[in-house]
């Protein structure tokens, strides 16, 4: 079951329109969340993220935030999502329209939620710094569009070379996240994730690490990082709202044992879920 413009329908009678923008021209944005025992984690941010990067595109949403948020709650229930954990997709487009590249004059947005039972990924990783690079210039860099192509490369890159994590530099040589997450690293005993400048997405979850950090008392700062820097970590570590914070055991050649940040990190961010 899944919530279409509205309704909640079966997939199988689901019908979005051929000519829906965010199929043809991948004009739209998407949010991902996890919901533990039916409720849904850091939802009013995913929100609040959501309406802002359609704001900056000219992107109505068909409905406002708090209706969004009643059928999120909906469609867990549709689906008996209220035990155990769930990944929750919220996909809105700007619609139909006709060929070409300019909006619509009237614009009929789509929206569509879907959800499913989540299983929990191992907490360590491989990961590979890939060739594909974030264009940091772009306003999308900040933004979960769906055009997300760049990503699906750079996780087949990743595969390829036996990794399940890719990490991405941006044109400037510095590192700008991974294909799916958020990219935190521990140098001298300080906590240091990439700042939005340098092609980063403001993830949720990199928002809570943040917040975490200050109330453990863990030194933290936005900076740059060049690949430098994490051959010369203690430690690194992915965040993203679905696996919260996923250790890199390896990174090309270099070897991490050590995770005692991320581990710290790890049972605060669980103790809120």
């Amino acid at each position: 079951m899944l919530y279409l413009n509205g309704a909640i329908v079966p997939a199988d009678f689901a019908r979005i329109d051929p000519a829906d923008r965010g199929f043809t021209l991948a004009d739209g944005l998407f949010e991902t969340l996890r919901a533990y025992a039916g409720k849904p984690f850091r939802l009013e941010d995913h929100l609040v993220r959501l309406e802002s990067s359609a704001q900056a595109l000219g992107i109505p949403l068909l409905f406002d935030p708090v209706r969004i948020a009643e059928a999120v709650l909906e469609v867990l229930a549709a689906n008996n999502l209220g035990e155990g954990d769930a990944a929750i997709r919220i996909t809105a487009t700007r619609g139909t329209g006709p060929r070409g590249l300019a909006p619509p004059a009237e614009v009929k947005p789509t929206l569509l939620i879907t959800a499913s039972a989540y299983a929990p990924l191992p907490e360590r990783c491989a990961a590979a710094i890939v060739e594909i690079r974030r264009n940091e210039g772009s306003p999308l860099s900040r933004m979960k569009s769906l055009g997300y192509l760049d990503n699906v490369i750079a996780a087949r890159e990743a595969a390829a070379r036996g990794a399940e994590e890719a990490i991405l530099l941006n044109n400037a040589d510095r590192v700008a996240g991974g294909a799916r997450a958020n990219v935190f690293a521990v140098l001298d005993g300080r906590l240091v994730t990439p700042p939005l400048r340098d092609g980063v997405l403001p993830g949720i979850a990199r928002r809570v690490v943040l917040e975490l950090a200050a109330e453990l008392r863990i030194p933290a700062e936005e900076a740059s990082l060049s690949p430098t820097d994490l051959a010369a970590a203690k430690e690194i570590f992915l965040t993203n709202s679905l696996f919260e914070i996923r250790s890199i055991g390896r990174l090309e050649d270099w070897e991490f044992g050590a995770a005692e940040i991320a581990d710290q990190l790890r049972a605060a961010y669980r103790a809120l879920t």
